[in-house]
């Protein structure tokens, strides 16, 4: 496998980080997650966005140009053989001494990783997923708004719960509560639901991560004349949905047609397939992925 590394292309094997990189040290570091379509990155403009703005807050100094990321994209796909590719990119704070900085990282690694799309899985967005609700709960942010960073402890702790109750094979998607008991996100998503022609999803202030496709999709809906209602929500307004659905950059809109409680007990979500909100704002979302 071919790596993407500070501006190159290497293999894997070839791409160290050091030891006292500050990323490994001390979780200093941020990602961003995205797919293309038609061989382009979808959305990489604000991916790039919330990826600088979070390493200003950090101190970590990296400006990555739009226009030299495409390039460097496509060279790294084309030495995978790939035509459409799974992207993670990632910025380390870089090298530093042992013990807690005070000023900035002047000299930060880039990482670029791809691989293949899952399959398409028709089945999935008429059918949907379940989603249970875990007993491990969402952290507060370290800062004022959740970062995308590489401490990432709280999601692979809820995925291992997922895992040990024996949920995790089957697709399940977990979902977190805050401490006070308001609906959060998924292990790996941002969570919608629709009741009365109208959506509902967590508010930042509940700690979730402003997700890149959670924004467009409010968009979307608010540009077919769908009410958008950021708030606090719980369990119980969760499972007297009408619609439910869960986001991210990979697998888009997901619906979500039961719900699975911490005691194991399932509410099925409208007719057990994806309504007619979901469907409506998936159709626009892929049609504004080939724009």
């Amino acid at each position: 496998m071919m790596i993407g590394w500070n501006g190159s292309i290497k293999l894997q094997e070839e791409a160290v980080i050091s030891v006292y990189d500050h990323g490994f040290l001390y979780g200093m570091g941020l990602f961003e997650t995205f797919r293309t379509y038609g061989g382009e990155p979808y959305l990489l403009e604000r991916h790039l966005e919330r990826l600088s703005a979070g390493c200003e807050s950090l101190g970590i100094k990296c400006k990555l140009d739009t226009g030299e990321l495409r390039s460097w994209l496509r060279e790294l796909m084309a030495a995978n053989g790939l035509e459409e590719a799974y992207v993670r990119l990632t910025v380390t704070a870089g090298e530093g001494v042992l013990g807690l900085p005070t000023g900035d990282y002047e000299e930060p690694n880039v990482l670029l990783l791809v691989k293949a799309l899952p399959e398409p899985n028709d089945d999935l967005y008429l059918n949907g997923r379940e989603l249970a609700l875990l007993r491990t709960l969402r952290n507060t942010p370290e800062g004022e708004v959740r970062l995308k960073s590489l401490h990432y402890m709280n999601n692979i702790i809820a995925k291992r719960e997922l895992a040990a109750i024996g949920w995790a094979a089957s697709g399940t998607e977990g979902l977190m509560l805050t401490r006070e008991g308001w609906l959060s996100e998924g292990i790996v998503s941002n969570l919608f639901f629709a009741s009365g022609g109208k959506v509902f999803t967590p508010d930042i202030e509940t700690g979730i991560l402003p997700g890149i496709t959670r924004q467009r999709v409010m968009e979307l809906a608010r540009e077919a004349g769908i009410t958008v209602e950021e708030g606090f929500y719980t369990w119980a307004e969760l499972s007297e949905a009408e619609e439910v659905w869960v986001t991210n950059s990979i697998q888009e809109l997901v619906p979500v047609t039961v719900l699975r409680d911490d005691d194991g007990c399932r509410t099925v979500i409208g007719s057990g397939q994806a309504g007619s909100i979901t469907r409506k704002l998936l159709a626009a979302y892929r049609e504004d992925t080939h724009l």
